[in-house]
């Protein structure tokens, strides 16, 4: 389980909010999030720490290591700037380099956290956003910022998260709603209880209905995964009928042996 990091994240949020009133430069913001790394989130400032780590004569704001792994990329903006997706274009490359699956965007008081894969070019997925200055942006940043503590991410933690929230993803659950099993499953319980025949096409338009845009945006044109049908196979001829063993020949009886004269 992620540590609880509500105490030293409320401690340290008056620097962020100060940081920000004051719209302090790119540079300023960084040193008040090495601090945060260190303070809140538990790495070692000396060894887990790297600034300015250069690729392709481009700058990645700052690293994050453990065991001399890099785990942890990080692009921060001026506390006053408002993100944007783009901003994490530098982050990138860096990883594509490396192959490194994680990327944080941040000014301080946003923080948005990317899974990245490079199966086909770069795509990323965004993995978490928090507001430190929402309503209840302590108790929600405590329990998402608690991802990246370093501890978290030596235990394998937010990788585990990830795996979960994918596997809640509204591809995922369509994937797993719109097979001919699952819809076949659906349809006997409707009939059940409507005393109607549903054909699983209209059932999987309906479900279909039920996603947000947004999700239906993300699933796309529902495909039923339908269950192979194997096919025909010729019956094997049926073996001829066993013939009884031929019968061996009869040798004939041997004559009566002659009876003697009275």
């Amino acid at each position: 389980m992620p540590p609880d990091i509500r105490r030293p994240l409320k401690k340290f949020l008056p620097h962020l909010f100060k940081a920000r009133d004051d719209a302090l430069n790119e540079a300023d913001t960084v040193q008040r999030l090495i601090l945060f790394f260190t303070q809140v989130l538990g790495y070692d400032q000396l060894s887990e720490i790297s600034r300015e780590v250069e690729i392709r004569d481009r700058f990645v704001d700052i690293v994050l290591k453990i065991d001399g792994k890099t785990k942890l990329l990080v692009e921060a903006k001026p506390a006053a700037s408002i993100l944007r997706d783009r901003h994490l274009d530098q982050v990138e490359r860096y990883a594509a380099e490396g192959n490194h699956q994680w990327g944080l965007l941040t000014n301080g008081i946003i923080w948005k956290l990317y899974h990245l894969t490079f199966d086909e070019g770069i795509e990323y997925q965004r993995a978490f956003e928090v507001d430190l200055s929402g309503e209840d942006g302590v108790n929600r940043g405590a329990e998402l910022l608690a991802l990246i503590h370093r501890s978290s991410i030596a235990k394998g933690e937010l990788d585990e998260y990830w795996r979960h929230r994918q596997a809640l993803d509204p591809e995922s659950i369509a994937k797993a709603l719109f097979t001919e099993d699952a819809l076949r499953l659906i349809r006997r319980h409707l009939r059940r209880r409507e005393d109607v025949l549903i054909d699983i096409e209209d059932l999987a338009a309906a479900i279909t209905e039920l996603f947000s845009t947004e999700a239906r945006e993300q699933i796309g044109p529902v495909k039923i995964q339908r269950k192979r049908r194997p096919g025909k196979t010729a019956m094997p001829p049926e073996p001829p009928p066993k013939q009884p063993p031929a019968s061996l020949p009869t040798q004939p009886s041997p004559p009566p042996p002659p009876q003697p004269s009275a």
